[in-house]
C-alpha cells in the first residue's frame, strides 16, 4: 500500500470545520492489491454503486465478496451477476460471519438504515461509502463525523455532483471575485411527483392498511431502527422517501445535489434560522406536495449573511431581469451576486454566469485558472476506492464535509415536517425555541438497533 501522508483531505475544502486530521488505516490487501467489498442494499442504487466501483482495468478489479439485501426479488439481478459473493439479509449477521474477510463497505439502503449499517462497519475498522442523504437525524451525523476519526477509516458520501468539474468551477469563479458578495441563494426542484414510476406514491389510506408480507422480504430488518408498523407496498421498494420516518423528503434528498455548490463555495456553515414559509396540510408523517423554506446564515469570517430560499413541488422563485434568461429550468440554483449571478441545474455539473449571451461566450474563451484538483472519472465510488488504495487524495465528500452539508439539509427538513420556524444553536445542537424538537435531533430506536453511543461519549 502506498503512503497516504499527502492525501489527508481534498484541497480547497473548508478547513475550519475539518477538525483533527487522521491517517487512515493501512490494512493488508490481497497480493494483487484488490479490495474485498461488501454491499448493503444491492438493488436500485446499490447496483449503480457497484457498477461505478468496478469501473477500472481488469487486473485491478476489486472483489465483491458479500451482498446484503432484505428483498431477494429486488436483489436478484445483482445476485446473478456475482454468484460467488456470500448473501445475507441482515448486515449484522454478515459482519458476524464475514467481518474478517471484508475491507470496505458500500451502504445503499433507505435513509433510515444508513446510520446503523455505517456504524457497524466502522466499528470493525471498515472503510465506508454511503448513498446520500448520509443519515436520518442530526445526532447521527455528528456521531458519524466523530466515528470516522475515532476508527481511522476513509469515508465518502456518494453525492456524485461533488466530484464534477462543474462544482469546482462554481467555487473557483466565486473565489476569483466574479460574483462579488453573495447574500442570497435561490434553489428549486420540480418534485415530489407522486406516481408509480417515481420515488413518491400516496397510499389509499393513512395509516396504510396492513398487507401480507412477501415471503422473499425480511420486513422487520427493513424497518430497522424505526418504529415498527405493518407492511404495505406503499413503502417499498422506493416509495419510502415520502414518509418522514424513513426518508427525508425532496429537500433532504436533492439538497445534496442542488445546494452542494453554494454550501461549499460560500462556506455557509449552519443556519441559525430555518423557517417553513409555505406548506399545505398533509397527513401526519407524510411529505408535502409543495413547500417553500428559508434558511438564514449569519456572517462568516468577513462574508456577509446569506438567505437561502428553497422551492419545491413545481414552485419557483421569480425570474428577475438581471438573470438574463427567458425562463428558469424545472430545477436549479442561483447564487445572486452583487456583480454577477451564477446558475446551475438541479446538479452542479454545468454552471453558467447569468450574463448576456455574447458576454457569456466571451467569458468562456478566457475563464479563470483552475485551482482545485479534479477527480479524473467524476466517480465518487472510484474516488473512495482510490483513496483507500493510496492512489488518490482523500474523498472530497468525506464525512467531515458531508455531515455538515446534510445537517443543513436536515434542519430544512425539520422546519418542513413541523411547519415551523426553527432557531438553531449549532454549537449546542439545540432548537432553542422548540425544546420539544429534541426527539427529532436524536430519534429513539428499537432494541437491537442501538449504534454509536460508545463513540458519542468519547
Amino acid at each position: 500500500m502506498k503512503e497516504l501522508s499527502r492525501r489527508l483531505f481534498c484541497k480547497k475544502t473548508t478547513t475550519a470545520a475539518i477538525g483533527t486530521m487522521f491517517l487512515p488505516n493501512l490494512f493488508s490487501c490481497s497480493a494483487n492489491n484488490r479490495l474485498n467489498i461488501a454491499i448493503i442494499g444491492v438493488g436500485g442504487r446499490g447496483a449503480v454503486n457497484i457498477s461505478n466501483a468496478l469501473k477500472t482495468t481488469p487486473k485491478n478489479r476489486d472483489n465483491i465478496v458479500a451482498l446484503c439485501d432484505v428483498d431477494d426479488v429486488r436483489a436478484a439481478q445483482t445476485y446473478k451477476a456475482f454468484p460467488n459473493a456470500k448473501r445475507f439479509k441482515d448486515f449484522r449477521v454478515m459482519f458476524d460471519k464475514m467481518g474478517k474477510d471484508i475491507d470496505a463497505v458500500m451502504v445503499c439502503t433507505p435513509d433510515h438504515n444508513h446510520f446503523p449499517a455505517i456504524m457497524a462497519a466502522m466499528q470493525l475498522g471498515k472503510h465506508v461509502s454511503c448513498e446520500k442523504p448520509l443519515a436520518h437525524n442530526i445526532w447521527q451525523l455528528r456521531t458519524l463525523q466523530k466515528a470516522a476519526h475515532y476508527y481511522k477509516v476513509i469515508t465518502q458520501t456518494c453525492n456524485q455532483g461533488h466530484t464534477t468539474n462543474g462544482i469546482r468551477l462554481v467555487k473557483e469563479w466565486y473565489e476569483a471575485g466574479l460574483l462579488g458578495n453573495v447574500t442570497e441563494v435561490l434553489a428549486w426542484f420540480d418534485g415530489p411527483v407522486f406516481n408509480k414510476r417515481g420515488f413518491f406514491l400516496k397510499p389509499d389510506s393513512y395509516p396504510p392498511k396492513e398487507m401480507p408480507i412477501p415471503e422473499t422480504l425480511d420486513w422487520d430488518v427493513w424497518v430497522g431502527p424505526a418504529q415498527y408498523r405493518p407492511y404495505n407496498s406503499c413503502y417499498i421498494p422506493k416509495y419510502w422517501r415520502g414518509w418522514y420516518d424513513f426518508g427525508n423528503g425532496q429537500i433532504g434528498d436533492w439538497s445534496n445535489h442542488t445546494l452542494d455548490a453554494p454550501f461549499w463555495s460560500l462556506d455557509l456553515g449552519m443556519p441559525d434560522i430555518a423557517e417553513s414559509v409555505y406548506r399545505p396540510e398533509t397527513p401526519k408523517g407524510f411529505v408535502n406536495d409543495s413547500s417553500v423554506i428559508y434558511l438564514n446564515f449569519p456572517e462568516r469570517e468577513g462574508k456577509p449573511p446569506v438567505t437561502l430560499k428553497w422551492y419545491e413541488g413545481g414552485l419557483k422563485p421569480e425570474n428577475r431581469p438581471e438573470f438574463n434568461t427567458e425562463m428558469l429550468p424545472d430545477a436549479g440554483m442561483i447564487m445572486v451576486g452583487d456583480k454577477i449571478s451564477l446558475m446551475t441545474g438541479g446538479r452542479p455539473n454545468n454552471p453558467k454566469l447569468l450574463l448576456p449571451e455574447e458576454k457569456w461566450k466571451e467569458f468562456q474563451k478566457n475563464p479563470p485558472d483552475k485551482t482545485i484538483p479534479r477527480v479524473e472519472e467524476e466517480n465518487p465510488q472510484r474516488e473512495w476506492i482510490d483513496a483507500i488504495k493510496g492512489d488518490g487524495e482523500m474523498p472530497c465528500s468525506n464525512f467531515d464535509y458531508s455531515t455538515r452539508l446534510n445537517e443543513m439539509a436536515l434542519l430544512a427538513v425539520l422546519a418542513q415536517k413541523t411547519n415551523s420556524r426553527i432557531e438553531y444553536n449549532a454549537k449546542k445542537m439545540k432548537v432553542t425555541n422548540h425544546p420539544e424538537f429534541d426527539k427529532f435531533i436524536k430519534e429513539p430506536v428499537r432494541d437491537g438497533w442501538n449504534f454509536g453511543e460508545e463513540v458519542w461519549e468519547k
